[in-house]
């Protein structure tokens, strides 16, 4: 069976127990060769974990007799895939500066007729909740639609307590109304808005700190993220997020170097943060910190890619500092309206000179990590959650190679057959 005869069998009535037999494996382990591929291989699961990952000869008894089994023809299984930067929640769209740039319109032109995040701010404030989600709900299904299953969504398109408040409250109905995993960021320090123009430290005294308060008292902040950045908040102003952060116990990740070197990179690692994110201008000592630190070096292709920029991440020392690398939409608005991780895995390679492994690792097992998620999903791994996407392709490689094409056959999140 291929293709839609394929998922119309495999996706029948839900069972606490399945198998998933006669398939090709990339289980991306860590501790495995290249992506960790078993040939004949089956996934069992029980209620909705991995009970076993191997080949289908080495399959123990007990799971092939209470288990709803799918022959999936020889395809081949990967992790879910994982979105682990992106700015989803958002009112309005910012289509007409693009059409401005492209007629030669400068950066403070566009902002002089309203454009920028200021247009996003406005558009976002305007929005109710409910309005919010259903806006976010295309975008979030066209990534659940190329094998995702695990997205990290960020606030910072309000920059006013209630308003950061209401896009994580969205993010987290978007979690409730899909099958998906959501995990949210609080990023107050995105922007400073026209009311605190000149006064960062006001706006961080007065709606950051006592916004990142309540969200985390209403549960609604899985991490705490800045931008650190000429154009945004100094390291100084950093330190003060990240600070309040640590009190309540929250870890940070932080927009760094993207489009100058301030040390952002050097002092997320001195916090033990989750990730850097953009880097286009980190440097070897940068480089080495992250490393050292277990922090990931989160690459955005599809910034770089709108923006036009000229200076790539330094892929290369960033292996040499021994750094995980994840890639990411950073879908938002302005600078990367970007729904696609398939073809994030193409600009990863193509703009950035990563390797069909590192692509794979970086939208799977990296990306996991880059949330704080390793333990439960990112890997294909006995005991974690049952998420994994299988494909109509031939070899992995398709996944990143291709353009404008979406082999997926199948996605299945903690055990349940879904049909994105």
């Amino acid at each position: 069976m291929y293709g839609d005869d394929f998922v119309k069998a495999a996706f029948g009535a839900g069972a606490s127990s399945s198998l998933w037999k006669n398939a090709r494996i990339a289980t991306l382990t860590l501790n495995s060769k290249g992506l960790g591929v078993i040939e004949a291989g089956a996934i069992a699961v029980r209620d909705g974990r991995l009970a076993y990952v191997g080949t289908e000869a080495d399959l123990p008894r007990e799971f092939a007799a209470d288990a709803e089994a799918v022959d999936c023809g020889g395809r081949w299984i990967t992790p879910a895939l994982i979105d682990c930067h992106t700015h989803l929640v958002f009112g309005g769209d910012r289509a007409i500066e693009f059409e401005m740039r492209l007629a030669g319109a400068t950066y403070e032109e566009i902002a002089r007729a309203g454009g920028g995040i200021v247009s996003s701010v406005k558009a976002t404030n305007a929005l109710s909740e409910d309005e919010l989600v259903q806006q976010a709900l295309p975008r979030l299904d066209t990534l659940l639609s190329e094998g995702v299953s695990t997205i990290e969504i960020k606030s910072g398109y309000a920059l006013n307590i209630e308003g950061e408040l209401k896009m994580l409250r969205a993010a987290r109905k978007l979690g409730e109304i899909r099958p998906v995993r959501v995990a949210t960021s609080w990023l107050a320090a995105h922007a400073t808005p026209p009311a605190y123009k000149g006064r960062n430290g006001d706006y961080i005294t007065d709606v950051v700190l006592p916004g990142l308060e309540a969200g985390y008292a209403e549960g609604l902040i899985d991490a705490v993220d800045g931008f650190c950045e000429g154009i945004a908040f100094s390291p100084a102003e950093i330190v003060r997020v990240f600070d309040k952060a640590r009190e309540l116990g929250l870890p940070v990740k932080l927009h760094a170097e993207q489009l100058s070197d301030l040390g952002g990179a050097r002092l997320a690692a001195s916090y033990g943060a989750l990730s850097a994110d953009h880097l286009e201008y980190l440097t070897a000592e940068g480089a080495r910190a992250m490393g050292e630190a277990g922090t990931v070096a989160v690459l955005l292709p599809g910034a770089f890619y709108t923006l036009r920029e000229k200076q790539a991440p330094p892929v290369k020392a960033l292996r040499e500092a021994g750094a995980h690398i994840a890639l990411a939409t950073d879908s938002n608005p302005g600078t990367s309206p970007l729904t696609s991780l398939l073809l994030t895995m193409n600009m990863g390679a193509t703009l950035f000179g990563l390797t069909v492994e590192e692509c794979l690792a970086g939208v799977t097992r990296e990306a996991a990590r880059a949330l704080g998620l390793l333990a439960e999903t990112g890997t294909l791994e006995v005991g974690k959650s049952a998420d994994f996407a299988i494909w109509d392709i031939e070899r992995p490689a398709e996944l990143v190679y291709r353009i404008g094409f979406n082999p997926l056959a199948a996605r299945i999140f903690k055990g349940e057959r879904i049909s994105a």
